[in-house]
Protein backbone atom coordinates (compact mmCIF):
# COMPACT_ATOMS: atom_id res chain seq x y z
CA UNK A 1 0.00 0.00 0.00
CA UNK A 2 0.95 3.72 -0.92
CA UNK A 3 1.22 6.05 1.68
CA UNK A 4 0.06 9.18 0.71
CA UNK A 5 2.05 12.40 2.27
CA UNK A 6 0.75 16.05 2.66
CA UNK A 7 4.13 18.15 3.84
CA UNK A 8 2.95 21.74 5.61
CA UNK A 9 6.19 23.64 6.46
CA UNK A 10 6.60 27.30 6.05
CA UNK A 11 10.28 26.80 5.39
CA UNK A 12 10.97 26.31 1.27
CA UNK A 13 14.21 24.40 1.92
CA UNK A 14 12.98 21.97 4.78
CA UNK A 15 9.51 20.95 2.39
CA UNK A 16 12.17 20.44 -0.89
CA UNK A 17 14.41 18.55 1.36
CA UNK A 18 11.16 16.51 2.97
CA UNK A 19 10.15 15.93 -0.66
CA UNK A 20 13.78 15.22 -2.06
CA UNK A 21 14.20 12.21 0.19
CA UNK A 22 10.88 10.80 0.90
CA UNK A 23 10.08 10.36 -3.19
CA UNK A 24 13.16 8.12 -2.95
CA UNK A 25 11.29 6.10 -0.66
CA UNK A 26 9.16 2.75 -1.70
CA UNK A 27 5.65 2.93 -0.37
CA UNK A 28 5.41 6.68 -0.10
CA UNK A 29 4.04 9.43 -2.21
CA UNK A 30 3.89 13.07 -1.88
CA UNK A 31 1.07 14.43 -2.86
CA UNK A 32 1.26 17.93 -1.83
CA UNK A 33 3.10 21.25 -0.07
CA UNK A 34 1.78 23.76 2.16
CA UNK A 35 3.63 26.51 3.25
CA UNK A 36 0.79 27.81 6.28
CA UNK A 37 -1.62 25.93 8.64
CA UNK A 38 -3.99 27.27 7.08
CA UNK A 39 -3.35 26.22 3.38
CA UNK A 40 -2.49 22.84 5.12
CA UNK A 41 -6.26 22.41 6.52
CA UNK A 42 -7.87 23.19 2.46
CA UNK A 43 -5.31 20.92 1.13
CA UNK A 44 -6.25 17.97 3.67
CA UNK A 45 -9.90 18.45 3.37
CA UNK A 46 -9.50 18.08 -0.45
CA UNK A 47 -6.26 15.85 -1.37
CA UNK A 48 -7.16 13.06 2.21
CA UNK A 49 -3.67 11.96 2.77
CA UNK A 50 -3.46 9.14 5.27
CA UNK A 51 -0.51 11.40 6.81
CA UNK A 52 0.54 14.97 7.06
CA UNK A 53 3.73 15.93 8.83
CA UNK A 54 2.89 19.23 10.60
CA UNK A 55 5.54 22.07 11.63
CA UNK A 56 4.48 23.77 14.15
CA UNK A 57 5.43 27.58 14.30
CA UNK A 58 3.71 28.70 10.51
CA UNK A 59 2.63 31.90 9.21
CA UNK A 60 -1.83 32.29 9.11
CA UNK A 61 -2.28 29.51 11.66
CA UNK A 62 0.14 27.77 13.27
CA UNK A 63 0.40 23.69 13.36
CA UNK A 64 -1.30 22.91 16.52
CA UNK A 65 -4.76 24.87 15.27
CA UNK A 66 -4.61 23.37 11.91
CA UNK A 67 -3.92 19.98 13.62
CA UNK A 68 -7.53 20.34 15.40
CA UNK A 69 -9.03 21.45 12.48
CA UNK A 70 -8.06 18.74 10.76
CA UNK A 71 -8.63 16.06 13.17
CA UNK A 72 -12.12 17.52 13.81
CA UNK A 73 -13.19 17.62 10.11
CA UNK A 74 -11.26 14.46 8.43
CA UNK A 75 -10.66 12.30 11.68
CA UNK A 76 -8.81 9.56 9.84
CA UNK A 77 -6.01 11.54 8.36
CA UNK A 78 -3.04 10.76 10.99
CA UNK A 79 -0.58 13.95 11.60
CA UNK A 80 2.80 13.92 12.78
CA UNK A 81 4.32 17.13 14.31
CA UNK A 82 7.83 17.66 12.64
CA UNK A 83 9.40 20.53 14.14
CA UNK A 84 12.34 22.30 16.54
CA UNK A 85 10.59 22.61 19.86
CA UNK A 86 10.50 20.27 21.93
CA UNK A 87 9.01 22.12 25.09
CA UNK A 88 6.12 20.82 27.00
CA UNK A 89 3.86 24.20 25.67
CA UNK A 90 4.51 22.46 22.56
CA UNK A 91 4.47 19.05 22.95
CA UNK A 92 1.31 18.57 25.19
CA UNK A 93 -1.01 21.02 22.95
CA UNK A 94 -0.28 19.30 19.78
CA UNK A 95 -1.00 15.84 20.99
CA UNK A 96 -4.18 17.01 22.61
CA UNK A 97 -5.36 18.41 19.44
CA UNK A 98 -5.03 15.37 17.65
CA UNK A 99 -1.48 14.60 16.39
CA UNK A 100 -0.37 10.90 16.94
CA UNK A 101 3.42 11.63 16.97
CA UNK A 102 5.94 14.10 17.41
CA UNK A 103 9.03 14.68 16.23
CA UNK A 104 11.83 16.63 16.42
CA UNK A 105 14.01 17.58 12.70
CA UNK A 106 16.80 16.74 14.19
CA UNK A 107 15.52 12.58 13.54
CA UNK A 108 17.46 10.36 11.27
CA UNK A 109 16.05 10.55 7.39
CA UNK A 110 15.77 6.56 8.10
CA UNK A 111 13.43 6.18 11.47
CA UNK A 112 11.65 9.20 10.10
CA UNK A 113 10.43 6.87 7.20
CA UNK A 114 10.00 3.88 9.73
CA UNK A 115 8.02 6.33 11.90
CA UNK A 116 5.46 7.48 9.29
CA UNK A 117 4.96 3.14 8.04
CA UNK A 118 3.97 1.98 12.33
CA UNK A 119 2.36 5.61 12.43
CA UNK A 120 -0.27 4.69 9.58
CA UNK A 121 -0.08 1.16 10.77
CA UNK A 122 -1.81 2.92 13.87
CA UNK A 123 0.74 3.07 16.82
CA UNK A 124 1.82 6.29 18.30
CA UNK A 125 5.28 7.60 17.60
CA UNK A 126 6.39 9.82 20.39
CA UNK A 127 10.30 11.35 20.26
CA UNK A 128 11.80 10.49 24.21
CA UNK A 129 11.54 14.07 24.63
CA UNK A 130 7.68 14.61 24.09
CA UNK A 131 6.89 11.36 25.89
CA UNK A 132 9.24 12.77 28.85
CA UNK A 133 6.84 15.87 29.07
CA UNK A 134 3.70 13.93 29.05
CA UNK A 135 3.89 11.35 31.16
CA UNK A 136 5.69 14.75 34.03
CA UNK A 137 2.72 16.95 32.90
CA UNK A 138 -0.36 14.93 32.41
CA UNK A 139 -0.07 12.64 35.36
CA UNK A 140 -1.62 15.45 37.45
CA UNK A 141 -4.58 15.84 34.87
CA UNK A 142 -8.25 15.05 35.53
CA UNK A 143 -10.38 13.51 32.84
CA UNK A 144 -13.70 13.50 32.65
CA UNK A 145 -14.16 10.22 30.98
CA UNK A 146 -12.31 8.73 33.98
CA UNK A 147 -15.86 6.83 35.17
CA UNK A 148 -15.07 4.90 31.64
CA UNK A 149 -12.17 3.03 33.30
CA UNK A 150 -15.24 0.98 34.74
CA UNK A 151 -15.90 -0.54 31.30
CA UNK A 152 -12.52 -1.80 30.54
CA UNK A 153 -11.49 -5.63 31.57
CA UNK A 154 -8.25 -6.40 33.48
CA UNK A 155 -6.49 -7.17 30.42
CA UNK A 156 -7.55 -4.19 28.54
CA UNK A 157 -6.37 -2.03 31.51
CA UNK A 158 -3.11 -4.12 31.23
CA UNK A 159 -2.68 -3.20 27.45
CA UNK A 160 -3.90 0.55 27.83
CA UNK A 161 -1.02 0.87 30.21
CA UNK A 162 1.35 -0.77 28.14
CA UNK A 163 0.51 1.51 25.32
CA UNK A 164 1.06 4.38 27.32
CA UNK A 165 4.84 3.17 27.60
CA UNK A 166 4.30 3.61 24.37
CA UNK A 167 5.28 0.03 23.41
CA UNK A 168 3.78 -1.82 19.86
CA UNK A 169 1.75 -4.17 19.55
CA UNK A 170 4.65 -7.15 19.09
CA UNK A 171 6.23 -5.50 22.46
CA UNK A 172 2.44 -5.72 24.61
CA UNK A 173 2.14 -9.22 23.07
CA UNK A 174 5.62 -10.37 24.62
CA UNK A 175 4.88 -8.04 27.86
CA UNK A 176 2.09 -10.45 28.46
CA UNK A 177 1.91 -13.35 26.84
CA UNK A 178 -0.74 -12.80 24.51
CA UNK A 179 -0.74 -13.20 20.85
CA UNK A 180 -0.04 -10.15 18.84
CA UNK A 181 -4.03 -10.42 17.39
CA UNK A 182 -5.33 -10.65 20.53
CA UNK A 183 -3.34 -7.30 21.71
CA UNK A 184 -4.96 -5.66 18.42
CA UNK A 185 -8.27 -7.12 19.84
CA UNK A 186 -8.13 -5.57 23.27
CA UNK A 187 -6.85 -2.07 21.89
CA UNK A 188 -9.92 -1.64 18.77
CA UNK A 189 -12.44 -2.73 22.00
CA UNK A 190 -10.59 -0.33 24.35
CA UNK A 191 -10.73 2.69 22.07
CA UNK A 192 -14.22 2.12 21.48
CA UNK A 193 -15.12 1.61 24.97
CA UNK A 194 -13.22 5.13 26.08
CA UNK A 195 -14.35 7.16 22.70
CA UNK A 196 -10.96 7.46 21.89
CA UNK A 197 -9.41 8.13 18.22
CA UNK A 198 -6.51 6.49 18.31
CA UNK A 199 -3.04 5.17 20.48
CA UNK A 200 -1.88 8.70 21.58
CA UNK A 201 -4.95 9.44 22.62
CA UNK A 202 -5.30 6.25 24.58
CA UNK A 203 -1.44 6.68 26.24
CA UNK A 204 -3.30 10.62 27.15
CA UNK A 205 -5.88 9.27 28.59
CA UNK A 206 -4.05 6.65 30.48
CA UNK A 207 -1.69 9.40 32.37
CA UNK A 208 -4.38 11.88 33.04
CA UNK A 209 -5.87 8.84 35.19
CA UNK A 210 -2.72 7.85 36.45
CA UNK A 211 -2.53 4.22 35.28
CA UNK A 212 0.94 4.38 34.65
CA UNK A 213 3.58 5.67 37.15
Amino acid sequence: MTIRILIADDHHVVRRGLVFFLKTQQDLEIIGEAANGRKAVEMAKELKPDIILMDLAMPDMDGIEATKIIKEEVPSIKIMILTSFSDQDHVIPALEAGASGFQLKDIQPDELVLSIKKMVKGENQLHPKATSHLLANLSHGSNPKKSLLDELTKRELDVIKEIAKGKSNKEIAASLYITEKTVKTHVSNLLGKLELADRTQAALFAVKNKLVE
